[in-house]
């Protein structure tokens, strides 16, 4: 995933930049296309946020998934404000940043919400990951987990 957001910076829930190298090394990650103009992508974010909960912020040691916010927004406030008032504590990529028009080419994102589960190296494990969460709920995550290629400290 550090190639995939090689150079550039992401913004965590309070507003502060974070390394991606950092934020995203040996994780599953979860690229989440949406925007706060969408009634299913707001439907579905307080979905994903308690399944973020229950892996990362609620389970010892923390499960090894991070979730990268990708606006579709029309504008950086509206953003701001969505992301602010139904996200749950992941990363974002700031909303000026042209990448994301790349990201989307790159993962084949037609509508949104979309969430693209990938390995560290930036390749798919599923783009499916809104169906998985919830046909699935959390165990979704361990056959995630187990193509990902990554250290596992994860224990269910």
């Amino acid at each position: 995933m550090v190639e995939v957001f090689a150079g550039r910076t992401l913004l965590n829930k309070e507003g502060e930049f974070t390394d991606p190298e950092e934020a995203l090394r040996n994780k599953v990650v979860g690229l989440y296309f949406s925007a706060g103009w969408c009634p299913p992508c707001r439907d579905f974010t307080p979905v994903l946020c308690d399944f973020y909960t229950d892996l990362v912020e609620e389970n010892d040691p923390p499960a090894q998934f991070e979730i990268v916010f990708i606006s579709s927004d029309k504008s950086a406030e509206d953003m701001v404000e969505y992301y602010h008032d139904y996200h749950g504590d992941w990363l974002a990529l700031p909303w000026n940043d042209e990448y994301k028009n790349d990201l989307k080419k790159r993962y084949n994102i037609t509508a949104v919400p979309k969430l693209v589960i990938v390995k560290e190296n930036g390749e798919v494990i599923t783009d499916k990951g809104r169906k998985q969460i919830r046909d699935k709920g959390l165990a979704c995550f361990k056959s995630w987990l187990e193509v990902a290629e990554i250290f596992q400290n994860f224990k269910d």
